[in-house]
């Protein structure tokens, strides 16, 4: 099952016990995938922050996903350092080229140094990739901007690269939206390695500093987040406040030691930094 179907799995049945639904599949596999489910208003800005504390080769880390797509940054399997930027077509299939071209993501701008692609198997979108060696314990920015055309939503994602001191666009993307701009806000730790050692890793990572910004330019603080895992039934995962924001940990020796599945934590929020 990809991730996106799993996350979607788990948003039905967060308030059923985790053995009523528990998936084997992945048991031993990998680790488990949790995420933190944010409330905030509709908006057209989502901005947060994340702070790799612990990593393996075949980790996403992302920071601002929505109803329609995801940001973060991962390590591949070989080590290397890239920040991703997603969008989906509209529908279910996980075919790209079973998409009728007026209900594919459109391109309509990337950054210098992005590559852009088509892709399928967990849905089917437009995807934008950038390479940046982030590094454990580098506090990383991402930003989500969203207008509304018509039937269609563009997005467009921004990543502070710290030794430019500017914002680097990765791409603007637009897909059928339904009206609708950004909202369904959530973070996660996946491990999409699942060669069996990826189970015994640990991957943890902080979220922190979130705001969004509604169309009437009131902000608020993402203060307040949900505690959900995937179908996997491993135990060994954790999240919690930490250091100011929220924390995600999954695999290899973690214990939950802090916080229930399908609990809801708070912390105290932060100054609005300078966006793009």
């Amino acid at each position: 099952m990809t991730h996106r179907r799993r996350l979607l799995a788990c948003l039905v049945v967060a308030a059923l016990s985790p053995v009523s639904w528990a998936d084997k599949s992945l048991e031993g596999i990998a680790c488990r995938s949790v995420h933190l489910r944010y409330v905030a208003p509709e908006s057209t800005l989502f901005y947060n922050e994340v702070t790799v504390e612990k990593s393996a080769p075949g980790t996403y880390f992302m920071a601002c996903g929505f109803d329609h797509g995801y940001f973060g940054m991962q390590e591949l399997a070989d080590g290397k350092k890239v920040v991703l930027f997603s969008v989906w077509d509209p529908g279910k299939q996980n075919d790209p080229k079973s998409v009728d071209a007026d209900r594919q993501v459109k391109v309509l701008g990337q950054g210098e140094g992005v590559r852009v692609k088509r892709f399928g198997g967990e849905g089917t979108g437009a995807q934008s990739m950038f390479d940046y060696d982030w590094k454990i314990g580098q506090t990383c920015r991402f930003v989500v901007k969203a207008g509304i055309e018509g039937d269609h939503t563009s997005f467009s994602g921004y990543f502070y690269v710290p030794e430019k001191k500017a914002w680097q666009h990765l791409a603007t993307f637009s897909t059928v939206g339904g009206g609708h701009s950004l909202r369904g806000y959530y973070s996660f730790v996946e491990d999409f390695r699942r060669n069996r050692v990826s189970a015994t890793q640990v991957r943890k990572a902080r979220f922190g500093g979130g705001w969004v910004r509604t169309r009437e330019g009131q902000w608020t603080a993402l203060t307040r987040a949900t505690f959900t895992g995937d179908s996997n039934p491993a135990t060994n995962i954790d999240a919690g406040v930490e250091g100011g924001g929220f924390f995600l940990a999954t695999g290899g020796d973690t214990t939950n030691s802090h916080t229930p599945l399908n609990q809801t934590v708070e912390r105290v929020p932060d100054p609005v930094k300078d966006l793009p």
